[in-house]
């Protein structure tokens, strides 16, 4: 049963004994049984918000992100070894997960802390390995993963996704193979 009632600027719905209320433009349309019942979903912005309070970021392409990882993953292969290749974007996300053929069930997981590492420090995770010496307390921070292997993508200065490679042998082959990833997205 679908019973549709307007009143003022609301827009009820019965739907089996409940019922459903939209502020209609505020919060947009009310879908009912596949039926559009209200105008176009709108941004609802709570308060009032200025441009300097918004910040704009770059991200990585679906596309430039798995083209990044299966270069990668074919400069591993090339040297037989079985990897996996993560992408994550600047917010530490996966944007891409490749296993390779005969990759250890781990190494996923690895390069996606790796990657996840990298971006969020801007620095190769090699290059942070280093820093735990001085500060051994940054293996506590969760996602990490301070071995060889990630690498940052970088535009302006500015890391806007990782790359992860775990598998190989040693974290300088997987970091050599995330640098390969890196470039064939050029500068």
């Amino acid at each position: 049963m679908d019973i549709r009632k307007k009143t003022g600027k609301r827009t009820g719905a019965l739907i089996g004994g409940a019922l459903a209320v939209v502020a209609a433009g505020t919060i947009g349309a009310l879908a009912v049984g596949g039926v559009d019942t209200g105008p176009a979903a709108q941004p609802v912005l709570a308060g009032r918000v200025e441009p300097a309070d918004l910040r704009q970021t770059d991200h990585l392409t679906l596309a430039a992100a798995t083209e990044a990882a299966q270069a990668a993953l074919a400069a591993a292969s090339q040297e037989n070894q079985r990897v996996s290749v993560a992408v994550v974007d600047r917010d530490g996300n996966t944007i891409v997960l490749l296993r390779g053929d005969g990759a250890g069930p781990q190494s996923y997981e690895s390069a996606e802390r790796k990657a996840f590492t990298a971006v969020s420090w801007n620095a190769s995770t090699a290059q942070l390995a280093e820093r735990l010496d001085k500060t051994p307390r940054l293996a506590d921070i969760p996602g990490t993963l301070f071995l060889g292997g990630g690498v940052p993508v970088a535009t302006g200065g500015t890391p806007i996704a990782g790359i992860g490679v775990a598998g190989a042998p040693s974290g300088d082959l997987d970091e050599k193979y995330a640098r390969a990833g890196v470039a064939t997205l050029g500068d």
